[in-house]
């Protein structure tokens, strides 16, 4: 049985006391409701170690929202496993759609993040997705499967706990559009089928695989009911607690 997992993705948002305000909330009602489901959240990289200090000793995990391959070196602007670590993250969001298309990040690149992340004791939340104009071609299962194979092929994966996939269908990305649950379990279906190609059927049955693309309060619980859909990644509604609670409390 996979356990869910809500993941919150602040990207570029938020300043120290609206985190510290919003992370008491989630806290707070962690400990107090022990929801059925794992919490995360990935503040921005200045406000880790404010998240740290809010968290320290709750239930809810917290980690980072990229990371470099290299341990160390000359990289300006980048942060490594070492340096999340040090702050006491457990996760880092890799391959987000955001970072492919502004940044060009590869399949490739991901992959040596994934790879430095899992080796280093961080379990990578690895992104894909469709853009619409592949969905409107047909081609959202070419993209899924070429996206598994390139990011995740290889991996040291054991554990099927310490790889997360999220699914993030572009087009519904702050758009305000979201996949039908209908849409979302169709994809999750092939990349946990994808996932069994690379990894085995066994070790692929327990990776969970997250939806993330406009989940909101008023659409999460159709979503998170979904049988291959084990949780979700929450950009927007993660920013605000009255939004970011229920989605938590959504989950079965």
């Amino acid at each position: 049985m996979r356990r869910a997992i809500v993941a919150g993705n602040a990207k570029m948002n938020l300043d120290r006391h609206r985190l510290a305000e919003l992370l008491h909330a989630v806290r707070d009602h962690v400990d107090r409701a022990s929801p059925s489901c794992d919490v995360v959240y990935c503040p921005p990289a200045t406000l880790i170690p404010a998240a740290a200090g809010v968290l320290a000793g709750s239930a809810v995990g917290y980690g980072a929202q990229n990371m470099h391959w290299e341990a160390s070196g000359a990289f300006t602007g980048e942060l490594s496993l070492l340096m999340l670590r040090e702050w006491g993250c457990t996760h880092v969001i890799l391959g987000h759609s955001e970072r492919r298309s502004l940044f060009g990040e590869t399949d490739a690149a991901v992959r040596r993040k994934a790879e430095a992340a899992m080796t280093g004791g961080l379990v990578p939340i690895v992104c894909v997705g469709e853009t619409e104009s592949e969905r409107t071609a047909g081609a959202t299962e070419v993209v899924l499967s070429r996206q598994v194979s390139g990011s995740l092929a290889g991996l040291p994966v054991t554990d099927p706990r310490a790889l997360v996939v999220a699914y993030e269908p572009v087009w519904a990305i702050g758009t305000g559009k979201t996949a039908t649950p209908e849409q979302a379990q169709e994809a999750h279906a092939h990349l946990r089928s994808e996932l069994g190609k690379v990894f085995g059927e066994p070790l692929a049955g327990g990776i969970r695989v997250l939806y993330g693309g406009s989940v909101k309060p008023d659409n999460a619980r159709e979503l998170l009911t979904k049988p291959d859909v084990d949780g979700a990644l929450v950009g927007g509604a993660s920013l605000d607690a009255r939004a970011f609670l229920p989605i938590i409390d959504a989950a079965p």
